[in-house]
């Protein structure tokens, strides 16, 4: 039986665990190479849209951001036949005009993390994406004009320092963030944009600015009650912001994310192991197989 691709995906982070306007849902649960993704994926229609949307710390918010199966999340996306990955985060802002909720759609990343598996690579196939500009540029105008649509005070481009985590920052380490030009910061987005790349997604970032971080006078105390609660007034706004963007997908995918894997795969093919071909069949297949 021939399965209609679902050609969009959303993950949903802190605050964003469902959408309420999913319905004819499915849950689908993917086996995958690199084990288990964070939860089933909930495949459903949205303004008239097939969607698969994953709650990325899984049901109840189970998994901290360094537990996170990140290569298991995006392929599972892939072999569904996501084009479009649509992701809402929190983060802290280090801008004083980057306001609480506030929506950022950010355009760099700098890593902070330590030791993530960030590429589907490895075991006798080597590949060297470029990365220099980490989001869609399409997919971030139709995520920046869904929140203008909205009616969202949204902020478009600036720097996401991507932190380990789980603990905040220091007061010493946000200062530093913020004299180093960064804007706003985060735990997760970073080994999702790699890979997605990898897999030839297209990838964009849908910030809620949930607090000012801890260089902030009047929040020198990040607490998760803090947090919560903006989370929970911008989920409305964030839940319309993705309804909004999915109501203007398909777009053409004349972008790099379409064909990031073109030149990249540097590995002779009779030099590449057939188990490890066979495991990413569903990213490279188009060029090897």
């Amino acid at each position: 039986m021939h399965v209609e691709p679902v050609r969009i995906g959303i993950i949903g982070g802190s605050g964003l665990y469902d959408m309420a306007e999913l319905t004819d849902r499915e849950e689908r649960t993917i086996d995958t190479p690199f084990g288990p993704p964070s939860s089933p994926y909930v495949v459903a229609t949205l303004r008239g849209r097939r969607v698969a949307f994953l709650a990325r710390h899984g049901h109840g918010h189970r998994l901290l951001p360094s537990e996170l199966n990140f290569r298991a999340n995006i392929f599972g996306f892939k072999t569904l036949g996501v084009e479009w990955i649509l992701s809402a985060s929190a983060v802290g802002s280090l801008r004083e005009d980057f306001r609480p909720q506030d929506l950022v759609i950010p355009s760099q990343f700098f890593d902070r993390t330590r030791g993530r598996i960030s590429t589907f690579f490895g075991d006798g196939i080597v590949a060297h994406v470029g990365f220099a500009h980490p989001f869609c540029g399409k997919l971030s105008d139709v995520m920046t004009e869904s929140a203008k649509q909205a009616g969202a005070t949204v902020h478009r481009g600036g720097t996401y320092v991507c932190m380990e985590g789980p603990q905040f920052s220091t007061v010493a380490e946000s200062n530093f963030y913020r004299a180093s030009g960064f804007d706003i910061i985060g735990m997760t987005n970073l080994q999702e944009a790699k890979l997605a790349r990898e897999a030839e997604i297209c990838y964009t970032t849908l910030a809620l600015v949930t607090d000012y971080d801890c260089w902030h006078p009047e929040h020198d105390s990040v607490t998760v009650e803090m947090i919560v609660a903006n989370l929970l007034q911008n989920a409305k706004t964030a839940q319309q912001v993705i309804a909004h963007a999915v109501e203007r997908l398909p777009i053409p995918r004349e972008c790099e994310c379409a064909r990031a894997l073109a030149t990249a795969i540097i590995t002779r093919p009779e030099a590449m192991p057939a188990s490890t071909k066979e495991k990413l069949q569903p990213i490279i297949g188009k060029y090897i197989r």
